[in-house]
């Protein structure tokens, strides 16, 4: 029995590798895409702080919790943070997209220093109508992030229809943003 079981095990490892080879050539497989449990859900529960030391009367001042994300229209919710250097390559493609869609766009300061993310607002500028600071990742875990930036589109109702993971790039716009926020209308 024990001649069978030496014999076996290495051709049902063999196999389980081999499936695992051509589940990863599917040409239909996105690498990138990762699985949200929050789709079509509502947004998670909570309740942020503004950025210590931003301007009384500053988006950076206001704080974000779930309340502020239900009623306003379509909200993209952005998790940015000073230090991710693919946060500062999306920045001016989400204040061109704020500029020139009927959209909200909310922030979650992820892990960061309130003084870099200040400075960093104040150097390429702030799009957002809110932002809150999740400086010990909480928010972010509800959220379900894997890293930043992710983008996630909210309609009217508060309940999350998208999630884009990584920076949103300008050639994404035309083809994959424009429509989800027209079908989100």
């Amino acid at each position: 029995m024990l001649r069978r079981l030496l014999f076996v095990l290495p051709l049902l490892i063999f196999a389980a590798a081999t499936a695992f080879f051509v589940w990863g050539l599917d040409p239909d497989r996105d690498p990138g895409e990762i699985p949200s449990v929050l789709i079509d859900e509502p947004v998670p529960d909570f309740d942020l702080p503004p950025i210590d030391g931003s301007e009384p009367g500053s988006s950076a001042a206001t704080g974000l919790s779930s309340a502020d994300l239900s009623g306003q229209g379509i909200t993209l919710v952005n998790v940015f943070a000073s230090w991710c250097m693919p946060c500062r390559a999306e920045h001016p493609i989400l204040t061109e997209l704020r500029r020139n869609q009927d959209i909200r766009l909310v922030g979650i300061n992820y892990k960061d220093e309130p003084d870099e993310a200040l400075a960093w607002l104040d150097e390429l500028g702030n799009p957002y109508d809110a932002i809150g600071a999740d400086m010990e990742g909480d928010a972010g875990l509800e959220w379900g992030i894997s890293g930043v930036p992710e983008t996630f589109f909210v309609d009217n109702e508060g309940v999350i229809r998208y999630r884009h993971v990584g920076p949103i790039h300008e050639t994404e716009i035309d083809d994959l943003i424009l429509p989800i926020l027209e079908e989100l209308r």
